[in-house]
């Protein structure tokens, strides 16, 4: 568990407010008030108020806490009602970053009821009202109370713009737009941080500015959106190179370094966490900037640089004073060092101990408990019992772990109460005792589905980490479920669980992905095969560590279950030589060896259950790497045939449809556009114009070619007619990156979530769907391992009962054909949709010039195959 803290730090905080005495910026997140004139106090009680404000920038809540306590108490007895709710306020930030809720609520409870009864004609009340608005919200977004957190952070936005306080605006609007993301409302909370853009451009130049910018800059980096979120804290760091301020152009340096490494550009990363490092006056911004810059060396597999890294880190570390940020660096030091012990025989020279690393962890639990954090403590201890894990000390390990677990579920933090539920799970796994293991497993997956989008859309940790730091969890619980032995094999319970397990992984994978909830299926797929299609069957591989488990559902039966025992690495190298054979010419004698490879682990031993049940069509829900491989070229030896000529074949992207419905042929219609000239770096497509005089040829169709063929073109046609079909023959890319996957348009590139917004305007206006959506001459992104994800993220995205498109470039003449040939079948009444493509695909491979499937298997047709 290496990457939790070591990105960011503080993460999934919303911008807080403290006092209107002064102005805080806490990691890049503004923490404090505009500057309005000042609340007259007594000397002795501003001088506390400044004390309790530097004990709180250190991390020193509890101190904090006791300092704002006594002055509420003075501010009490002289009747100074204002600044009493004031000093509560700031109270309940103090208490809510120690842990304790209940005391939180209560303070900002009593400074809302001080406020209700304070004269509304005070200049300053309408700052301080605000303030203790958003520190409610705040607290409220604390405890899964999201939705009252955002009508919360309304209110104070309000209270803000009568106070005239633009920043105080800025900061409740980017709250405003963490709730929005936190509901899953993602248009929404991009509008509402332009809207925040829009006000921080207005103010004038100062280092509120460009921290606000920091702040705005962060937050469209967890969205999703990283070239605005670039190109933002690009504007703070000129701001801040232009007020000639250190501090602020380390931060924004450190941010920008978080969206690039976001972007997967590690070397750029690495530069800024460096400079950033370089440039900051202060011990605890270097510090945290290398160690960014550590991890992400050890993640590159630098670990000369890595290593020699240390004694700076250190050095740093020992002059930070005691506060959360020290506690958590050490936890991400000793998360890194386990990292460079673990690769110890790759290095020449020694790196520090089990005993080093465990002593440094310990430091970190005393000093959070001395911080009175139990959020820390939690963290540090959790930690501590990893470290016990990797040196197989099970029974201290299993103690620390729970004494984490309760401290984490005590304070409802559910971003790291999974990972010492999934830590126990391993613990109790290694000691043998599996059905604790899996009821602790169990719990782990159920606390990541109540996260949903809280942790695998807004934590920007698990952005950098999802395949590390989630996905392993529902791995792991499966394996569990189905391990057999001689006398058993897995009950039809735990076959049920272990693919709504992985049915669980996959949709978090595509909300990872899009930064936004996906599914509006309303189908499940066994009852499709069981009550519409009962000549097809369901196969469901999923890939672990040491083996390959396949389940197979057939129509009214049990599920079927098989495992082949080959390591995961074995299994995805064959896999990804299969990918590169596929789309080479002359290489039929290394496709059909490599592709029997997968039909015997995948088809061979369920066979006669499939002949016996006259089964016609074969529908994959696909795990991993397999997505980037067509079935339809997996290759039986034995009657030499291709999977193709035995089943019509189709992908599901889970266990769940869009309404699944036969094909209207009555009324088969197709809205075509496609691009023939070249555009945008991209080479002209020669037949587009042939395919899509085929395609009129076949159904009627409304064409948009070349400089028709505009994004707003596209909009008009698709909200004016109900096309059943649409049908795009244009270059395009799909990718296991947002921002990387498109089609291209005459006018622009269309991305993933504008095409999602475009197509799903006709299904908001009417109530029919688009029935099939064709992408013809897209490709997956070269040496992207997990690009076909985004095939099944925009086929689920785009709201179309189903998605045709292409997993490699075709040539674009057997493209023609094929299509020519699918249109045919669809028009002619007989037949389904899968059927439809698998006669096309056969009339390419009995093609003598197009027989090698590089031209007829690219082809996949994902959702309702009816």
């Amino acid at each position: 568990m290496a990457r939790e803290r070591c990105v960011f730090f503080h993460s999934r905080q919303p911008v807080l407010a403290l006092s209107v005495s002064f102005l805080i910026w806490c990691g890049g997140v503004l923490d404090g008030s505009s500057a309005v004139a000042v609340v007259s106090l007594s000397a002795s009680l501003s001088e506390s108020i400044q004390q309790g404000r530097e004990l709180y920038e250190t991390g020193q809540y509890a101190q904090a806490a006791v300092v704002w306590q006594q002055a509420a108490k003075a501010y009490q007895a002289s009747g100074d009602s204002l600044n009493q709710a004031m000093a509560l306020s700031n109270l309940a930030l103090a208490y809510q970053q120690q842990g304790n809720l209940s005391p939180a609520n209560q303070a900002i409870a009593t400074s809302l009821q001080l406020l209700n009864s304070t004269s509304r004609t005070n200049s300053q009340y309408a700052q301080v009202l605000a303030q203790a608005l958003n520190n409610q919200g705040n607290l409220q977004f604390a405890q899964g109370q999201t939705e009252q957190a955002l009508n919360t952070w309304q209110k104070a936005t309000a209270a803000y713009t009568k106070a005239a306080d633009t920043v105080g605006i800025t900061r409740s609007l980017i709250n405003q737009a963490q709730a929005q993301q936190a509901l899953g409302l993602f248009r929404r909370a991009v509008t509402t941080l332009n809207q925040a853009n829009q006000t921080l451009q207005q103010q004038p130049n100062s280092v509120i500015k460009v921290a606000g910018l920091r702040s705005l800059g962060n937050a469209l980096r967890v969205v999703g959106n990283l070239s605005q979120s670039q190109q933002i804290l690009q504007q703070s760091l000129k701001l801040a190179q232009k007020l000639g301020s250190p501090q602020e152009i380390a931060a924004t340096l450190a941010s920008l370094g978080n969206t690039v490494r976001s972007q997967q550009n590690p070397q750029a990363a690495l530069a800024y966490y460096q400079k950033a490092a370089s440039v900051s006056p202060t011990a605890s911004t270097q510090l945290q900037a290398q160690l960014n810059q550590l991890n992400l060396l050890l993640e590159t597999g630098d670990l000369g640089a890595a290593q020699a890294l240390l004694p700076q880190i250190q050095s740093q570390l020992a002059s930070v004073p005691t506060s959360q940020t020290k506690v958590y660096a050490r936890i991400t030091l000793a998360q890194n060092l386990i990292r460079l012990q673990q690769a110890q025989s790759k290095l020449q020279t020694s790196v520090p101990s089990w005993l080093e690393i465990g002593n440094l962890l310990a430091s970190a639990v005393q000093e959070a408990k001395y911080l009175q954090d139990p959020r820390a403590t939690s963290y540090a201890l959790g930690n501590l019992g990893g470290l016990y894990e990797q040196t197989q000390q099970w029974t201290s390990a299993q103690d620390l772990t729970q004494q984490a677990l309760v401290l984490a579920q005590g304070i409802n933090a559910l971003d790291i109460a999974y990972r010492w539920q999934w830590q126990l799970g391993r613990l109790l796994q290694a000691q043998g005792d599996t059905q604790k293991a899996i009821a602790a497993y169990d719990e782990a997956v159920q606390t990541l589905q109540t996260l949903r989008y809280d942790l695998v859309a807004i934590n920007p940790d698990v952005q950098f980490s999802f395949q590390e730091e989630v996905e392993p969890v529902y791995r792991e619980l499966v394996s569990l479920l189905l391990q057999s032995n001689d006398t058993a094999q897995p009950s039809q319970q735990n076959l049920q669980k272990a693919r709504q397990t992985i049915e669980l992984l996959q949709l978090a994978e595509l909300n990872n992905f899009f930064r936004a909830a996906c599914l509006d299926a309303n189908r499940q797929i066994d009852q499709v095969v069981d009550e519409q299609d009962r000549t097809a069957a369901v196969i469901y591989p999923i890939i672990l560590r040491d083996r390959l488990e396949v389940i197979i559902k057939l129509p009214q039966q049990p599920l079927q279950h098989h495992s082949i025992n080959i390591s995961q690495a074995e299994f995805e190298a064959t896999l990804e030589q299969l990918q590169q054979q596929l789309i080479e010419p002359d290489t039929f004698t290394e496709v059909q060896a490599l592709s029997q490879k997968v039909y015997e682990w995948l088809i061979r031993p369920q066979l006669s259950t499939l002949n016996a049940s006259s089964i016609q069509t074969l529908v994959f829900v696909l795990d991993g790497a397999l997505r980037n491989i067509p079935m339809a070229a997996l290759y039986d030896a034995q009657r030499q045939q291709y999977l193709i000529e035995q089943y019509s074949i189709a992908l599901a992207p889970g266990l769940q449809l869009i309404n699944p419905q036969p094909l209207q042929r009555q009324r088969l219609q197709a809205l075509t556009a496609g691009l023939s000239q070249p555009r945008y770096g991209f080479g002209g497509l020669n037949y587009v114009e042939r395919e899509i005089e085929q395609i009129t040829s076949e159904v009627s169709s409304r064409v948009l070619l070349n400089q028709e063929f505009t994004s707003q073109a596209l909009q008009n046609q698709v909200n004016s007619l109900s096309f059943p079909v649409v049908h795009l023959a244009t270059h395009g890319q799909f990718s296991s990156n947002i921002e990387q996957t498109f089609i291209l348009a005459w006018d622009k590139p269309i991305n993933v979530n504008e095409l999602n917004d475009l197509l799903r305007t006709r299904s908001r206006n009417r109530s029919s769907a688009i029935e099939l959506l064709v992408l013809s001459a897209c490709e997956t992104a070269a040496g992207d391992k997990r690009a076909a994800l985004g095939i099944a993220g925009l086929a689920v995205r785009a709201g179309a009962r189903s998605t045709l498109a292409s997993l490699w470039s075709v040539d674009d003449q057997s493209t023609a054909l094929l299509m020519s040939q699918f249109y045919a079948e669809l028009a002619s009444n007989q037949t389904n949709k899968a059927h439809a493509l698998r006669q096309a695909q056969l009339s390419l491979l009995k093609n003598p010039n197009y027989a090698h499937p590089m031209h007829w298997s690219a082809y996949v047709l994902v959702g309702n195959w009816l």
